[in-house]
């Protein structure tokens, strides 16, 4: 889950873009999304397949590739001559998000490229001596060091939680890379600094995983607990999606990585400011911490029962300066969309896709 302040330069567009934005939730709720998971469309875009959440199971073989500092585990579908896209999974969850997302893309004539993140199922670290940083840009780093490694130069990249932080980061940092993104919950990059202003008590408590990885105790209650926490989550982050215990399990095979814990920790501390990075992400770091405009093709998701922390579209519609589209998913989605409601996630896609 993710910490996002709003930017003081929106409230100047506010009123237009609250017109803009009423609008497009009318629009979706006659005519973009019709079912019980809010499968949504735009008017003239290309369809892709219908598929209803937990349709599939299984990716069938995972592949895995040294890219950077990893040996990184992926899923891939499609034809390989496709137009490729990276679908990115967040914490705590794992590439088990897009089954249902993936088949439906495939079908549409894409490449699907679907990877563990550092610290999830079999992407493991390639040395020993590597720190097990989950900052940023260093996990955006080992997106496009996969991109290299499969010889991709510029795909769409989709993702929730901490995918979608990474899509928005690459989208700033090498849009070159990206022709355009899905990001669900908007524009997540942020920077200790800037996460050091106190929240009143009613939002801070939504962040209480954060401070309770803070300590020592949280992390070895994580270990611990480690299954239990984390459908825990699910639960909270998705008050109104009844998984049943397979779904979660399927999951909960990639949380028994040797780093999982480690990346956890780190990922929270350090947005909090409370575990330090690496100084060859520094300079990085820095472009980001002015929360710089999102330039490509991009569009935005939100489930309607989000439960997890999450901002308003309009605190950062100012964030993103190209080709834009924001989607409310409706019908009781929670905060993982692409496994709630495959079929938006995937129209979302196709349509970001033509603009």
């Amino acid at each position: 889950m993710n910490t996002i302040k709003t930017s003081e330069d929106f409230k100047q567009n506010r009123r237009r873009f609250l017109g803009t934005a009423t609008m497009a939730i009318a629009a979706a709720q006659i005519g973009m999304f019709r079912s019980a998971n809010a499968q949504s469309s735009n008017t003239g875009s290309a369809d892709s397949p219908t598929s209803k959440p937990g349709t599939n199971t299984s990716f069938g073989s995972i592949k895995q590739i040294d890219a950077g500092l990893l040996n990184i585990g992926y899923a891939e579908a499609g034809p390989a001559d496709g137009p490729p896209i990276i679908l990115l999974h967040g914490w705590p969850y794992d590439i088990y998000s897009f089954v249902d997302v993936s088949p439906l893309l495939a079908s549409a004539g894409y490449r699907v490229i679907i990877p563990y993140l550092r610290g999830y199922g079999t992407t493991r670290f390639l040395s020993s001596e590597t720190m097990r940083n989950a900052q940023q840009s260093a996990v955006a780093l080992d997106i496009i060091a996969l991109m290299d490694a499969l010889k991709i130069q510029t795909a769409i990249v989709a993702g929730f939680d901490w995918g979608a932080r990474t899509a928005d980061v690459m989208a700033v940092l090498w849009p070159e890379r990206c022709k355009a993104i899905v990001s669900v919950s908007g524009y997540l990059i942020s920077s200790p600094a800037g996460n050091q202003t106190p929240l009143p008590p009613q939002g801070a408590s939504a962040f209480w995983y954060q401070y309770y990885f803070a300590t020592e105790v949280g992390k070895a209650g994580y270990a611990k607990y480690l299954a239990e926490f984390n459908k825990f989550i699910w639960h909270q982050a998705s008050p109104k999606w009844n998984f049943d215990d397979a779904t979660y399990n399927r999951t909960a095979a990639s949380f028994i990585n040797p780093d999982h814990v480690d990346i956890v920790m780190h990922d929270y501390r350090w947005r909090l400011g409370l575990a330090d990075g690496e100084r060859k992400y520094d300079d990085l770091e820095k472009r980001l911490a002015v929360l710089p405009v999102v330039t490509v093709p991009a569009i935005t998701m939100e489930g309607d029962s989000n439960g997890a922390a999450h901002p308003p579209s309009t605190a950062y519609r100012s964030r993103f300066s190209g080709k834009y589209d924001y989607r409310l998913i409706t019908g009781g989605v929670g905060h993982n969309i692409p496994q709630e409601a495959p079929q938006a996630f995937a129209q979302a896609i196709i349509d970001v896709d033509g603009f």
